[in-house]
C-alpha cells in the first residue's frame, strides 16, 4: 500500500461556501484551506504524540469493548508489541518518519497477516475500532473520512478466511 502523502484536492466544483467546504474542520480558526494545504496526514494528525495517542486508543478500545472481541482474540495476551508495530507503520504510512521500514524493511502487510484468520467480521471490527479511535482522539473529520476509506480497502485486502457459511 502506498503512503498517504498529501491531502486530496476538493471535489471538482466545490467552493468554500458549500456545506462541505474546503476548509478543514478544526482549521477554520486559523484559515487553513485544504486546497492549499500541503501538510501530510501525519502533520495534520499532529505528529508523533498524536499518532501514538490514536494507536493507544485503538488498542484500548480493542482490549476493553466486547464489540471487538473477535479482533482482540487474534492478538496475543499483551498488545504491547502490536501497539508499537502499528505506531511505527502508521507514522510512515501517514507521511512521517518511516519507523517501521527502518526496523523491518517493507511492511508486506498481507504476508505478515497470513498467520491470522481474518474474515469480514474481523475486518469490520478493525475498521470500526479504528474509526472510533479517530473520533475519540479528535482527528479532523475530513481526514477521518479519507483514512477510513483507505483503512477499509487495506483491511479488506487482508481477508484470508472465507466467511462462515459463504464460499471463498
Amino acid at each position: 500500500m502506498s503512503k498517504l502523502h498529501r491531502i486530496e484536492e476538493p471535489a471538482p466544483g466545490a467552493t468554500p461556501t458549500e456545506e462541505k467546504s474546503d476548509v478543514a474542520a478544526g482549521d477554520a480558526e486559523v484559515g487553513v484551506n485544504r486546497a492549499e494545504d500541503t501538510r501530510t496526514p501525519y502533520e495534520i494528525v499532529g505528529g508523533e504524540a498524536r499518532v501514538r495517542e490514536l494507536v493507544d486508543r485503538f488498542y484500548d478500545l480493542m482490549d476493553l469493548e466486547p464489540d471487538f472481541a473477535k479482533l482482540r482474540a487474534l492478538h496475543g495476551p499483551t498488545l504491547d508489541n502490536a501497539r508499537d508495530k502499528l505506531f511505527w507503520f502508521l507514522s510512515g504510512w501517514l507521511g512521517g518518519p518511516s519507523l517501521y521500514i527502518d526496523r523491518f524493511g517493507h511492511p508486506m502487510l498481507r504476508a505478515r497477516h497470513l498467520p491470522f484468520r481474518i474474515d469480514s467480521e474481523a475486518r469490520d471490527q478493525w475498521v470500526i475500532c479504528m474509526g472510533r479511535a479517530m473520533m475519540d482522539t479528535g482527528l479532523p473529520e475530513h481526514l477521518q473520512e479519507r483514512l477510513l476509506q483507505s483503512f477499509f480497502q487495506t483491511a479488506d485486502w487482508m481477508r484470508n478466511t472465507p466467511d462462515v457459511g459463504k464460499p471463498a
